[in-house]
């Protein structure tokens, strides 16, 4: 790793426990950081994490922040589930404690080359691509972020010949300083987040924070087909480069295969990557089949266009179930591809009534009191040969911790189905 004595005896706050909370806190404290954590919650998760923690000397509040554990913080690291005007970072700002993010450290000590995703949608699968196509082409790659592996959780292992597949949030990108790809890659650019962002251009400026620190050796690798993005390399200082969806490639396979390229890495070896993968876990995931009514998992569908997506892979009627907590997505983006798909809409959720209000003139709703329920409903109303599609367009916070727990509560929901229906 480099710039390891940066660290060393400085007094850091992490403000968030969950998996990049507890990554920075384990990699900060072996380089010998005088390292402190403070998360709002309370529940088994943070708790478990904290006993890590506690283990080796490490501070930790939770339930509460107090200012008294940013006293003679030097530096603030912030986890992407807290927000701006959270306490830690108030006092931080009026202290003039400098706040990055989790991905800044990682970078601060990373000597592989990197490669950054963000969007709206299909972070996950671009970035889980890119790392199969390095792989597959024989370089050592990893891939983390966003994703599920803490970027501070791999970096120790990095040398300066591998590769980092990186999906980076909004959230993440909020608090970056220095942070600089090699190849920065914007997806997509929709309505979300808008529980976060007071609006689009402020959720735009953040996405745009992936190329800031960018120079003329570095690359953008842009959307061309996508309005808000299509002019963004005029304000870059790297090499812009696009990528379009063709008859031959989706738009996350052309954004690979465009990387690829600047990568050295030929064509055939997207293409045998492309036809080996299988999709990932709560992304148009097959669950089971019950008397002719097929499941598919698309939990991780927490914006409109995500669903708009599964519903035109999907070639037979379906039932959707659809609704969490709303992120201020625009749910009338499915009618374009509902008729003669969307056979009924069943909504569960914080986000229900605006989801109704918008799809019942169109479309026949129904409410659930739960996602138990909704399967059992969708189920009932579906037909053999088609689909029940879970893909809420919603996060999943106001029944679950993430959106996998809700995708494998749908799926255990479908298996007991089964299980009651078969036996």
């Amino acid at each position: 790793m480099r710039n390891t004595d940066y660290f060393k005896g400085k007094k850091v706050t992490i403000v968030g426990l969950a998996r990049s909370g507890l990554a920075c806190a384990n990699l900060l404290f072996d380089l010998g950081a005088k390292v402190s954590v403070t998360d709002i919650k309370d529940d088994e998760a943070t708790r478990q994490n904290a006993l890590l923690l506690r283990s080796k000397g490490i501070k930790i509040e939770l339930g509460r922040h107090s200012e008294e554990i940013i006293f003679d913080s030097q530096l603030l690291v912030v986890s992407p589930g807290v927000p701006r005007n959270a306490l830690p970072l108030v006092w931080a700002r009026e202290k003039g404690i400098l706040c990055i993010s989790e991905i800044e450290v990682g970078w601060m000590l990373c000597q592989a080359t990197v490669i950054a995703i963000t969007g709206s949608s299909g972070k996950t699968t671009v970035a889980t691509l890119i790392g199969k196509v390095l792989q597959e082409a024989g370089k050592r790659a990893f891939v983390c972020g966003n994703i599920g592996r803490p970027f501070t959780s791999e970096v120790a292992m990095m040398q300066e010949t591998d590769f980092v597949s990186l999906e980076v949030s909004s959230f993440q990108l909020e608090t970056i300083k220095d942070f600089r790809p090699k190849i920065a890659v914007m997806l997509n650019f929709n309505k979300n987040h808008l529980d976060r962002h007071k609006d689009m251009q402020e959720y735009l400026e953040a996405k745009k924070n992936i190329f800031r620190n960018q120079t003329s050796a570095d690359f953008l690798v842009l959307n061309e087909r996508d309005p808000y993005l299509a002019n963004l390399g005029r304000q870059a200082q790297a090499k812009t480069v696009f990528f379009s969806e063709s008859q031959e490639l989706n738009p996350n396979q052309a954004a690979v295969a465009t990387i690829a390229v600047l990568l050295g890495i030929e064509k055939e070896v997207c293409f045998k990557v492309f036809a080996a993968f299988k999709g990932l876990p709560h992304r148009m995931e097959y669950v089971d089949e019950i008397n002719g009514v097929k499941f598919i998992n698309d939990s991780k569908a927490t914006v409109a266009e995500s669903t708009v997506w599964a519903i035109k892979s999907i070639s037979s009627p379906l039932v959707l179930i659809a609704g969490g907590r709303d992120k201020g997505a625009d749910y009338s983006a499915i009618l374009k591809v509902a008729d003669n798909k969307v056979k009924e809409v069943v909504v569960i959720g914080e986000a229900k009534d605006k989801i109704r209000k918008t799809l019942q003139p169109h479309l026949s709703v129904k409410d659930a009191a739960d996602l138990k329920e909704a399967v059992m409903i969708a189920y009932r109303d579906a037909c053999p040969g088609e689909y029940v599609l879970l893909s809420p367009m919603c996060s999943s916070f106001d029944m679950f911790k993430d959106y996998e727990e809700r995708g494998r509560f749908f799926k255990e929901t479908v298996f007991h189905l089964k299980s009651t229906i078969t036996k």
